[in-house]
């Protein structure tokens, strides 16, 4: 006697088939315009995001373009052009042209004997860690030299030394400010000994590791041998 055919495996397909269609309809229906939103908004922020990338890097090369005016201004004498276009970019949003503005700015008020002013410049520079910190370093080792007179000597000190350290690339300067700032406690020997390793150091410029020499021997502390000035 024939057998009936089994019918179902294909049954179960089909019902499985329809009930994924049907899924997929309410999923749609219930979410569809969720979707729809999510992905208007991830491309509006995506087209936002590049053009505000773009709207950046076009503004910091206008402002390089524009420190490269202000230091002709300056070579030229016109302090006054100058002085205004490095107030309106010392608030630029990128960090690399604010620093140099403000050093700028600093050095200008330095030219006009407004000491006061370049110290404030300084300080704002070298107080600020959202800049890089090589122009931190900078200002903090201008800013010293111009208030050298009237700090106290462990002042000097405790200011500068973390620069004061040999590998650093401010180990010369910061190293002979706080060198003579020990010999203002009394602190003969070891100001002779610091004078010494800066010297002794090939990356300090030659005129201050000759400088330093000089002083070392005053001191009491032979660095001639350390140092060997270039020949004629």
């Amino acid at each position: 006697m024939a057998q009936p055919p089994d019918i179902t495996e294909t049954f179960v397909r089909e019902v499985d088939e329809n009930l994924r269609r049907d899924r997929l309809r309410d999923f749609a229906k219930n979410y569809g315009g969720w979707l729809i939103a999510a992905v208007i908004l991830f491309l509006a922020a995506s087209g936002g995001f590049i053009y505000w990338q773009q709207y950046k890097q076009e503004r910091s090369e206008r402002q390089v373009e524009q420190l490269a005016e202000v230091f002709k201004n300056i070579g030229s004498g016109d302090n006054s052009s100058a002085v205004k276009q490095l107030d309106d970019l010392s608030n630029s949003g990128s960090k690399a042209v604010r620093a140099t503005a403000l050093l700028t700015r600093a050095a200008v008020a330095v030219q006009q004997n407004d000491l006061k002013l370049a110290t404030a410049k300084y300080s704002e520079i070298a107080g600020d860690s959202g800049l890089p910190k090589p122009y931190r370093d900078a200002a903090l080792i201008r800013q010293t030299a111009l208030e050298f007179d009237s700090l106290a000597p462990q002042d000097v000190i405790a200011r500068l030394q973390p620069l004061a350290q040999k590998g650093n690339p401010w180990f010369g300067t910061a190293g002979e400010m706080t060198a003579m700032a020990l010999i203002k406690q009394g602190k003969n020997k070891e100001a002779g000994q610091l004078f010494a390793a800066i010297a002794r150091d090939t990356s300090v410029p030659e005129s201050l590791r000759s400088r330093a020499v000089q002083i070392a021997g005053s001191l009491g502390a032979d660095a001639s041998a350390a140092f060997a000035p270039p020949a004629q």
